[in-house]
């Protein structure tokens, strides 16, 4: 299973490059909108937090048993960052989440962005994907959906947990926690 950093990927139009602190600047600008954390909670973040949050990131996981994978997503055609793509690995389990900017949505980003994600993690080694999504974020439900995930019985801080064995496709049954 993997055992190292997270390492850049590409999908047809997006380059997903491993976090450094120097995206801060930028990816502050593309998570100035309050409307990315309707469903999240939180808020946009000054550059300086940021930068903060980027280090602690990078580090990785105080938990050698856990890796933190994040990347930002740069669009090929016009070098801009757009939003960022994330998975917390254990094993041959990733826990994944993902954000475009407003300025980016509605171009099918984030669909290609999870899509490739979950590619690039089968390529890794992972077997199982999950994320958590809000019940009445259906934007955030169809990115899930066209990455092949599957929402389960299983509900964890009022979101839907969905699921995708990559070793059999999507899976509609409930996976006990673990």
């Amino acid at each position: 299973m993997p055992d190292h950093g997270p390492e850049a990927f590409s999908t047809s139009r997006l380059d997903a490059l491993p976090l450094d602190v120097a995206h801060a600047d930028e990816m502050t600008a593309v998570l100035a909108d309050p409307a990315l954390y309707t469903y999240t909670g939180g808020a946009p973040e000054d550059t300086d937090t940021l930068r903060a949050r980027y280090a602690r990131q990078s580090a990785g996981s105080p938990d050698p048993a856990e890796l933190w994978w994040n990347w930002v997503l740069r669009v090929r055609a016009d070098g801009c960052l757009a939003g960022y793509v994330q998975a917390t690995v254990r094993g041959a389990r990733a826990e994944i989440a993902w954000v475009v900017g407003g300025a980016w949505q509605g171009r099918g980003y984030a669909k290609e962005a999870a899509a490739g994600l979950v590619e690039h993690l089968r390529d890794e080694g992972v077997r199982t994907v999950l994320a958590h999504i809000h019940p009445g974020h259906t934007a955030s439900a169809a990115v899930a959906a066209a990455a092949g995930l599957a929402p389960t019985d299983v509900w964890e801080d009022g979101e839907v947990r969905w699921h995708r064995d990559l070793a059999g496709g999507a899976s509609r049954q409930a996976e006990q926690p673990g």
